[in-house]
Parts: structure tokens; C-alpha cells; sequence
């Protein structure tokens, strides 16, 4: 492991690169006949879990009104989370024993695994370990789809790559409700696994076929990745499954007590990871003065703020009385956002411009929801529900602006492979782990709006704009940790 906190030769000549070549770089070479197959295995592994997350959603009533087991209802979303929580900080691992194809092909057999044993399940129980197989295997692709794009892209295409695997958490939340009801309209949702299956399968051939094959360890790396970070490990996925407990129990003291049991358990695995010879994040995320650790918390606190898209349809519904289908397109209002923006934002080359969108991001988020906020009432009409779509619009487009530069500062940290594959890898778990944090939360702040529609969504929207005004915070915190350290791609 190299003994400077940043590796500025590395970084610079990378931007250089960009820079001198900007007249033939761009999104068309992200799409070219070389590197498209890279680009679809990278977002299609991550699109693969956001949509099979809201496809699952989707298809619960069909799935508890054949199979029983409803008191299940929301573990099969829970166990999901905790399960791709768990095998998202084994990326690195993962990458330097097999390589990023058959590393790749493991995350897809699993995700394929898990859903074709959710087709086949004849019980709740075995739908249960169903999701939690597949779980495992989403959470790999989760953390893959960040490691791999610097063994697998030119430093040029790391911005544009990011952003559209990025997107592709959105695109999850338009296209997995909408499929997912439409098998289940048809009475079909065995089928909608086995779909999730089959393109699994079709996208680890394409991995195996033109991913790098080779290992990412180096002599040092095999010696330190030769043990589990147990304790890591532990501390954290116990952090994710009480936060996720607290998005399922009836609101109260119980949904409290297991958010705080989640804080201190997200504080010890700080405390016992920062410890560990075998840490699950880069070293440099500890180190004093280094940027990476505000890189995560801002990435967290965006894309946190996404969890309030759960209650959008529910309260279109109840304060503008509209449809289910309209619903949920004003659900959907945020990701709109996010994905238009953050395919926009990934071509911004400028080093100066870049900087201004992590911080211009948050900032976006916290001032459209605050307003949103203020303009909650109940019967709505069909003014006001557009000036709503157009504020979520807003706030979606504060997480797509900066989300691409902040994943590119992480993975532009170190020129060490080793500890640039965990710090690439932690993009995930900071998603992963923010969205189980945020939907507790979310939850909270409904709660504490009272069962009055309009006082609920305000209390929503505060509570998330003040999520995204911390998020303003660390991105400030981000950029001068950036210009002091000359960690960013740009810097």
C-alpha cells in the first residue's frame, strides 16, 4: 500500500488524458462497438437490481395471494437489503481472487439462482431465502458495477460511465413497478423471475466474454485479502438489518430504539473498521484531511433523499385524488430527474464545473423539497400537481448533477489498485446502506406528520430537505478535501 494519501501523477495524467482527446471522447466512444459491451454488463448489473427491487414490490399481493404467508410481506424486501448489504463489501475480495469477468459471472449466477428459486417457491419460507440469494448477487453487481469501470474503461470515460450506471437506479424506479404490475396483472408473476433470470444469465456471457479476465491482487493485496474483515462485517450488516427493521415495524417506540440501535452499530463499525488490518473501506476514507469520506456521506445523503419517492404515489392519490396510474407517474417524478440530469451532468469535462455541480447538487435537493414542502395542502388541483412534479423534478435533478462527479472523485482517489477497487466498490455500500438508513427515516417522518395527508407529506419533505442540507454540507467539505489533496479526476 502505497504511503501518500493521494496519488496526483496518476490523477492528473488521467484528466490530461480527457482533456487533450476531448474532440473524439465523449458519449458516442462510451457506445462504441469496443466499449459498449463493458458499458451494458456495468449498468445492466446494477439496472438488474434496482428494477428487480420494485418488480418484487409490484408483484407481493399476487405473490401472498397464491402462496401465503403475508405476516412476511415486508421481510421479503428486508432480507433482500440486508443480504445485498452484506455481499456489496465483499467486492474487493471478490475482484482480486477471480477477476472481474468471472467475478461478474459469480454475481450474475447468484442473482439468477435467487430468481429462479423465487419462481419455483411454492411457500413464503422459500421465497424468503429466494430473495436473500438473490440479494447476495445484487449486491455484488451493485459494488462491481463502480469497481470494474477502471479496469474495464479508460480514465476519459469514467465520468460518462458513472453517470449512466448512476442512472441506472432510477430507471429502476420507472421500469420495475411497471413491469412488475404488468405481470401481475396478467396473472404471471413466476414469470417476472424467470425474466430477471434469463437476462442474468444473457448479461454473464457478455461479462465473461469481454470484461478483463485478470486478477486485480497484487503480492500485498493477496496477503492482506487473505482474511474476512469479520468484525467489519458484522457491525455493519447488523447496522443495515436494524435500520431495516425500523422500516417495517408500526411506527413508535420500537421504530426508534431500532434506529438508534442502527447509529451506534454504524458507529462501532467506523471505530472497529478503522482498526482492522483487513478494513472493508479504503484506508484513505480515515485518514485525516483525505476527501473520500466526505465523498461517501455526500453520495449517501443525495441519493438518501430518493427514498421519499415511496410515499409520492400515496399521497398523490390522497391530497390531489389522483388516479393509481397517474400516481405513480408523479411518483416517479423524482427519478425522472435524476436520470435526464445525470446523463447531462456525466459530459461535463471542466474541472471547475465539476466541482460547482457536487456542491450545486445537494444544495438543489435541499431548496426544491424545502419548497415543496411549503406548498403541501389538501385537494389539490391540477396547478399545483404540476408545480409538486416540477419541484421533485428539481430535486431529482440536484442528485443527478452530482452524483457522477462524486463516484468519479472516489474512484480517481488512489492510483493503488488495490485500495482504488475498495474505494470504487464503497460507492455501492454507500448507497445501499444510505437507502436502508433513508427509508427508515422516511418512515419517521411520515409518522410524524400525523394521519392529517397534507401535514404528512410536509413533515416528509422537511425531513428530507434537511437530509439534503447536510448533504450541502460534506460536498463543501468534499470540494476543499479535493483542491487541498488533488484527489479528484480534475484536481
Amino acid at each position: 500500500m502505497p504511503s501518500n494519501e493521494c496519488d496526483e501523477p496518476r490523477v492528473s495524467d488521467a484528466a490530461a488524458d480527457g482533456d487533450a482527446t476531448s474532440g473524439r471522447t465523449g458519449w458516442a466512444e462510451l457506445l462504441d462497438r469496443e466499449h459498449l459491451p463493458a458499458a451494458i454488463v456495468l449498468a445492466g448489473g446494477v439496472a438488474l437490481y434496482a428494477i428487480s427491487t420494485f418488480v418484487t414490490a409490484a408483484l407481493l399481493p399476487s405473490v401472498v395471494a397464491e402462496i401465503g404467508g403475508g405476516h412476511y410481506f415486508a421481510w421479503v424486501t428486508t432480507v433482500f437489503l440486508i443480504a445485498s448489504v452484506f455481499a456489496s463489501m465483499l467486492v474487493t475480495r471478490l475482484l482480486r481472487r477471480l477477476g472481474a469477468a468471472r467475478g461478474y459471472l459469480v454475481a450474475f449466477g447468484l442473482f439468477a439462482a435467487g430468481s429462479l428459486l423465487a419462481a419455483a417457491s411454492p411457500t413464503m419460507e422459500m421465497l424468503l431465502v429466494a430473495r436473500a440469494a438473490q440479494g447476495l448477487g445484487a449486491g455484488l453487481l451493485a459494488g462491481l458495477g463502480y469497481a470494474v469501470i477502471r479496469s474495464a474503461l479508460p480514465p476519459r470515460l469514467w465520468t460518462r460511465a458513472t453517470g449512466l450506471v448512476s442512472a441506472m437506479w432510477a430507471l429502476g424506479t420507472l421500469v420495475g413497478p411497471a413491469l412488475g404490475g404488468l405481470f401481475a396483472q396478467l396473472g404471471l408473476w413466476r414469470w417476472a423471475f424467470a425474466l430477471l433470470a434469463v437476462t442474468a444469465v444473457v448479461l454473464g456471457v457478455v461479462a465473461l466474454r469481454r470484461l478483463p479476465g485478470e486478477r486485480t491482487a497484487t503480492p500485498e493485496a493477496e496477503r492482506d485479502g487473505g482474511r474476512l474483515p469479520v468484525w467489519s462485517l458484522v457491525t455493519l450488516v447488523a447496522a443495515a438489518a436494524a435500520f431495516s427493521i425500523a422500516s417495517v415495524v408500526p411506527v413508535g417506540p420500537v421504530t426508534l430504539a431500532a434506529i438508534a440501535v442502527g447509529a451506534l452499530l454504524t458507529v462501532l463499525f467506523v471505530v472497529v473498521d478503522r482498526r482492522s488490518r483487513d478494513a472493508v473501506l479504503p484506508r484513505l476514507a480515515y485518514r485525516r484531511g483525505n476527501p473520500l469520506k466526505w465523498i461517501y456521506l455526500t453520495l449517501g445523503l443525495i441519493s438518501g433523499g430518493s427514498m421519499l419517492e415511496m410515499y409520492l404515489p400515496r399521497f398523490g392519490q390522497e391530497l390531489a385524488g389522483l388516479s393509481p396510474l397517474l400516481a405513480g407517474i408523479f411518483g416517479a417524478s423524482l427519478s425522472i430527474g435524476w436520470s435526464v440530469s445525470q446523463i447531462v451532468s456525466a459530459g461535463v469535462d471542466a474541472p471547475a464545473a465539476r466541482r460547482r455541480l457536487m456542491v450545486l447538487g445537494p444544495v438543489l435537493l435541499a431548496v426544491a423539497l424545502a419548497i415543496f414542502a411549503a406548498v403541501q395542502r389538501g385537494d389539490a388541483g391540477v396547478a399545483l400537481v404540476w408545480c409538486w412534479t416540477a419541484l421533485l423534478v428539481a430535486a431529482g435533478t440536484g442528485i443527478g448533477i452530482a452524483f457522477p462527479h462524486l463516484s468519479v472523485a472516489a474512484l480517481a482517489s488512489t492510483s493503488d489498485e488495490a485500495e482504488a477497487s475498495k474505494a470504487a466498490a464503497g460507492v455501492g455500500t454507500a448507497e445501499l446502506v444510505s437507502g436502508a438508513i433513508a427509508s427508515a427515516l422516511v418512515g419517521v417522518f411520515v409518522a410524524l406528520g400525523g394521519s392529517e395527508p397534507a401535514a404528512a407529506a410536509t413533515s416528509m419533505s422537511v425531513g428530507v430537505a434537511v437530509l439534503g442540507g447536510l448533504g450541502v454540507l460534506t460536498a463543501i467539505a468534499t470540494v476543499r478535501g479535493i483542491r487541498t489533496r488533488g484527489t479528484a479526476p480534475d484536481a
